[in-house]
């Protein structure tokens, strides 16, 4: 028998569907854009850490999207933040983020480090660092005294604590990635509360009013110098903290290229092991300060019942080095610099992890189709509202990182490849070495492997419009 019911019916399923995805697109009206300083994305419980306290950070992953294979594209403040608010990979060409919102009839606003700031510099100055006006329709700094901030000051590397506020490590200064400071009071003359109560006057006034609004609030924490009040850093003992893992001569088959700046075996930081430990303490507790200042925001956002028509993107704008191979700070290639935490959480999207590659520079492609406006041909991101709509959803094979110099890595899901200014390179598979510690880049027997992968990392060059040499 014939089914004279069959056509009417697909069209009315695909009619349902397309009304689905329309409604998804057409209640999110507003972006609220959340960005932390050095934050790698294994602090974080969602992608793993066991002892970080992120109550916030936890409730906003359990409602979105969490992309456990979020990179950046720059391996310091600068580059990264000027990548993803301009999706490109290292140039300026076309308008930012915020510009294209203004563009597009929405309010726009810059709370605390959205593009470069020198932290602690611009941040005890007040200034702007290297923001683009342009950017922003309104912008507000949060200035903070930073190690000037009276309390117990530490110096881990020199084994230094004191209560006295002279010959404190600051701008500048040789040794200032080792300072933290712990005091008594509740937080509120911090920088990161002020970006906070910034972005909430902004959400209750901007809320009422008759534009939509683009609000980018950046907390300046965890990065140095880790200032918070005693009872954060009360929360994570020296002595519950274990190191990272490091293996006698893990450095031997890295090229010198590959290295940070600092390690344990050049700085006096290796000689503390203990003090490493409180290193990490500090890290953590200026996280779960900042995660206290996210929280308050998204609170004010349910109070003015905003939160059904806001899109909420939070990211650490790069990893971070805490001993992992020896290694300090930032500024490499390795997956504790380029892999940062990432989660979206939009209204009409089902909350979910996805194991697909995104890239800092897809922000933008990304919530200005959530919120249904033009994209310029300028944007070099893609669009991952097809992981949001089915988190199995591929939209790259895998993701790619900037150095400071001519350095680029590739990261897919079995291999890492880096390949540095002076030809030396890393092949790591991390699958069997998720950690990285066996590079395979100069062992004949992945030969054919890294051949692959360099020339896939020279076609995403050639495709970001970059250079090799010269």
């Amino acid at each position: 028998m014939k089914n004279h019911f069959s056509k009417p019916l697909i069209l009315l399923a695909v009619f349902g569907v397309f009304l689905a995805v329309y409604s998804q697109a057409a209640q999110i009206k507003n972006v609220l854009f959340l960005i932390s300083d050095d934050l790698k994305a294994s602090t974080l419980g969602p992608y793993g850490d066991q002892m970080v306290k992120t109550p916030n950070i936890d409730a906003l992953a359990a409602e979105g999207m969490v992309f456990k294979r979020g990179y950046c594209q720059g391996t310091t403040c600068g580059p990264s933040r000027r990548s993803f608010m301009r999706s490109r990979y290292r140039d300026e060409a076309g308008i930012t983020m915020g510009e294209n919102f203004i563009d597009n009839g929405f309010y726009s606003a810059r709370v605390g480090k959205i593009f470069h700031m020198r932290v602690p510099g611009d941040i005890v100055s007040g200034s702007n660092g290297g923001d683009v006006e342009a950017c922003w329709t309104e912008r507000f700094n949060s200035p903070g005294h930073e190690a000037h901030t009276a309390g117990v000051y530490s110096l881990f590397n020199h084994n230094i604590f004191t209560t006295s506020m002279k010959d404190r490590a600051s701008t500048a200064e040789k040794d200032r990635w080792f300072v933290s400071v712990q005091y008594e009071g509740d937080g509120s003359d911090q920088p990161d509360h002020k970006t906070a109560s910034k972005a909430i006057e902004l959400i209750k006034k901007q809320g009422n009013g008759d534009k939509p609004f683009f609000i980018a609030a950046g907390f300046v924490r965890p990065h140095y110098p880790n200032v918070a009040p005693q009872q954060y850093f009360d929360l994570y003992p020296y002595q519950d903290i274990a190191l990272p893992e490091t293996r006698e001569g893990d450095l031997g088959d890295v090229p010198e290229a590959g290295y940070t700046a600092v390690t344990s075996l050049n700085d006096p930081i290796g000689k503390y092991p203990d003090n490493q430990k409180r290193f990490w303490g500090a890290y953590y507790a200026t996280i779960t300060y900042m995660d206290e200042q996210v929280g308050r925001i998204i609170d004010e956002l349910e109070e003015q019942g905003l939160r059904d028509s806001t899109a909420i993107v939070f990211i650490g704008d790069h990893g971070y080095h805490l001993g992992e191979h020896f290694f300090w700070q930032k500024s490499n290639l390795h997956e504790d610099v380029t892999r940062v935490p990432f989660i979206i959480s939009a209204p009409g999207f089902k909350a979910g992890e996805s194991d697909s590659f995104a890239e800092l520079a897809d922000i933008y492609p990304t919530v200005s189709e959530l919120v249904g406006i033009t994209v310029p041909n300028t944007v070099q991101g893609k669009s991952l509202v097809p992981v949001l709509k089915n988190p199995k959803t591929t939209v790259r094979e895998a993701a790619f990182t900037v150095g400071n110099r001519r350095d680029f890595a590739l990261r897919g899901a079995e291999w890492a490849y880096m390949l540095y200014a002076d030809d030396t390179d890393e092949l790591y598979n991390m699958k069997t070495d998720p950690k990285q510690f066996t590079n395979l880049a100069n062992d004949p027997k992945y030969t054919k492997v890294k051949e692959e992968w360099r020339m896939k990392l020279e076609n995403r060059i050639a495709e970001a419009g970059l250079e090799r040499k010269g």
